[in-house]
């Protein structure tokens, strides 16, 4: 197969090789359709009185579309064929009917399944296997709430086994709320008499209010030794764009367990409920006079159809290159076994393991009342994978995109499918892969330029960095109106005045990446290449300094911690010492970070004792199958005593070992009037890209496009 291009991780939309791909909604803890019902007998979830903001209709299909949607297949009748191959329908139904058959949960406790996922085989095993051998046995891995303790459980598909595991005494924090509590949380407040007073005081309707859950972090007091949630609410009247009405000050703290109101706090009566003029974003709603003149449709043409294939649902091979891929309700989108075929030894290398999204946490910066706990762990806490939405043809993706559904498990145990939860495709936006033409004065007619084409995995969840702000309501509807002391500083309002009694809230977002690398295998050391200033001698050059590379491997996980610094310049690689180029490198690839944020949190602050997993941009651990959520296994109001910088900080050897490193990537984000009523997408990347890993230019084979290759679609008259 020719060598088409190199490996690259990239978050959110970059170019060149192998990307995968989080678009998000930026009003990441908003009530969002959680559940694809399109199919009703796929959940009795769905039919639920208290499936609020689920109801999903149809899609009407779009004038433009060539053809209706169908259902990707039939996931019945689904089989696992690799070892990491998620549950399927069948598997799912087969655990529940183990585990509700178990006596731990038939003895009438309230219970609820939190977790169902695949229990991993070990991963030499994993590493071994080959097509056609037979599966290891499939186990699922099980989180359990009954009633007000967890279990973690190992169920044996095949023998009906059931193990329990156990959970450190030492170890806060509580499992990934369940997509039942979240939608129970919404209607929940209505059923208190003081909640309803509260509203109707202000002289609303009822009807008009929605409210969502918030998780609370920890902050010891009421959230100490229950687990609780806060909800907040907002007007619905005028616009579907509520989120930009806020009821401002309103909190109400509800026990998950009992489902109870534990109380009612009410600080911003004075706080004017925002209008809902001009927050309407949909394309039908919008009503303008603007003069711009509008863009024509723009498409990706693939005559002879995509160059990747998807084999057994789950194994996506494209050019030299192929990895495992599947939808996970925590991690969103995982991808296993990347190995890449050299046409120069005929070998298929490895080259990572495992990489996902290990946690994504999101900080408001306003300590007020209604606003210091909104500290977000969107994996842990909410689900990145059960946020994922329905990705929309030829606007999240491509023409010749192919979509992937997530089979996951409702609180009951019921199996579920989210369609189209993940596209996958190939792109080009007129990038150019390499290039070199010769200058005139050699006499020589050579212009070579290759295109940059990209293959893409993508998944759309309802967090972070694109969609609706979490907004704060205000009294001021000007700036000029805000109170300033008697040295002429103004209030502070936590954020930007982003609309008449509307502001955005500065806050910040952080996406750690979980990166099994195995360069060559999985005996791996971390490098950090500095380039250093080097004085020279009296009398050696000319020159007064130069630079060079000085190459330190990390020893312990202490010397695998690193702050980026503009001013501390490195290169950050993984190698493998046991093997070698023609010319002596040891094959190698390296963690290349972009413009990036780190948190400026107190690290003694109860957030960001919990986030203490950004207190580096990068971190190595060895290889631990139990260590893969920066946050901690429950990282729901936990104290920060089992998260990435716990286990970093015991020091272990890393060189030459099996390692995993962790990158996060970070934004600081001060809202400005462009992000309302909706704003643009915020994109920022890291790479994995070969380092000595290839003899040469990997892409050097890459094929020029031609114009008999390509269509050329004729322009229609436009009248004016």
């Amino acid at each position: 197969m020719e060598q088409k291009t190199f490996f690259r991780l990239i978050f959110l939309i970059v170019t060149a090789g192998f990307i995968i791909s989080f678009t998000s909604t930026n009003f990441s803890h908003g009530p969002t359709k959680l559940l694809d019902c399109s199919d009703s007998s796929s959940s009795p979830l769905c039919a639920s009185r208290n499936f609020l903001f689920n109801k999903q209709q149809p899609r009407p299909i779009p004038k433009h579309d060539p053809k209706k949607k169908t259902k990707n297949h039939d996931h019945a009748s689904d089989t696992p064929n690799h070892p990491l191959d998620p549950l399927t329908v069948v598997e799912i139904n087969k655990v529940r009917s183990i585990l509700t058959s178990h006596a731990l949960f038939t003895s009438g406790t309230p219970h609820a399944f939190h977790t169902v996922v695949l229990e991993e085989p070990d991963k030499n095993l994993v590493r071994l296997w080959e097509k056609g051998n037979p599966l290891p046995p499939r186990k699922a891995s099980v989180i359990a709430r009954v009633g007000t303790d967890t279990h973690v459980l190992t169920v044996d598909i095949s023998t009906g086994k059931v193990e329990s595991e156990n959970i450190p005494v030492n170890v806060s924090g509580y499992p990934m709320m369940t997509i039942e509590e979240m939608n129970d949380m919404t209607v929940l407040p209505f059923s208190n008499a003081d909640f309803n007073r509260t509203i109707l005081s202000r002289g609303v309707n009822l009807t008009d209010v929605i409210c969502y859950p918030i998780s609370c972090g920890w902050f010891g007091g009421k959230e100490d030794n229950a687990r609780v949630i806060k909800n907040q609410c907002f007007l619905t009247q005028g616009t579907a764009n509520f989120y930009m009405r806020p009821i401002e000050g309103l909190t109400i703290l509800i026990d998950l367990d009992t489902k109870k109101v534990i109380e009612i706090s009410d600080t911003g009566r004075a706080v004017p409920i925002p209008g809902s003029t001009n927050t309407d974003y949909r394309f039908e709603k919008l009503v303008t006079t603007d003069k711009t003149r509008r863009l024509n449709p723009i498409s990706i043409e693939q005559p002879r159809g995509p160059s990747f294939v998807i084999e057994d649902n789950h194994l996506v091979k494209w050019a030299n290159w192929e990895f495992h891929l599947k939808p996970d309700p925590r991690a969103g989108v995982v991808l296993s076994r990347v190995r890449v075929h050299d046409p120069d030894t005929q070998e298929t290398r490895d080259v990572m393991y495992k990489g996902f999204v290990s946690e994504l946490f999101v900080p408001y910066m306003d300590p007020s009342d209604a606003w210091y706990f909104k500290t977000y762990m969107d994996a842990g806490e909410y689900g990145f994978g059960l946020q994922a939405m329905p990705l929309v043809p030829l606007n999240d993706c491509p023409r010749n995109a192919a979509y992937m559904d997530g089979v996951f498990a409702a609180a009951d145990g019921t199996p579920f499918v989210r369609e189209n939860m993940v596209c996958i495709f190939e792109s080009y936006a007129g990038d150019i892969g390499w290039r070199h033409s010769e200058s005139p004065i050699t006499g020589l007619p050579i212009r070579e330029v290759r295109p940059k084409v990209t293959l893409v995995v993508r998944m759309a969840a309802s967090v972070g960095l694109s969609g609706i702000l979490m907004v704060k309501g205000t009294p001021y509807q000007n700036k000029n109106q805000v109170e300033k002391d008697k040295e002429g500083n103004e209030e502070e309002l936590h954020g930007t005045l982003l609309s008449e009694n509307v502001i955005g809230v500065i806050h910040d977002h952080y996406v750690t990446f979980y990166l099994d690398l195995d360069v060559d295998g999985p005996d791996n050391s971390f490098v950090k290449v500095n380039l250093k200033r080097q004085e020279t001698e009296p009398g050696e050059s000319p020159r007064k300094s130069y630079l060079k590379a000085v190459r330190n491997i990390a020893k312990t996980e202490k010397d695998g911690q690193i702050k980026l610094s503009l001013y501390d310049p490195s290169e950050f690689h993984v190698i493998n010492s046991g093997k070698t180029t023609r010319v002596g490198n040891p094959t190698g690839y390296k963690v290349v970070p972009r413009a990036t944020a780190a948190s400026l949190l107190d690290h003694d602050d109860p957030p960001q004792k919990r986030g203490a997993f950004t207190n580096n941009q990068i971190w190595v651990t060895p290889y631990n199958k139990s260590e893969q959520w920066a946050g901690g296994l429950f990282t729901y109001q936990s104290h920060g005593d089992d998260t990435l910088e716990v286990w970093s900080d015991r020091d272990r050897d890393i060189e030459n070992k099996d390692i995993v490193v962790w990158y996060t990537l970070g934004f600081h984000h001060i809202p400005c009037q462009e992000d309302f009523p909706i704003m643009p997408t915020v994109s920022s990347s890291f790479d994995l890209k070969p380092t000595n890993f290839f003899e040469r230019n990997p892409i050097l084979g890459a094929a020029p496009n031609f114009e008999h290759d390509l269509p050329v679609c004729g322009v229609q008259s436009v009248s004016a």
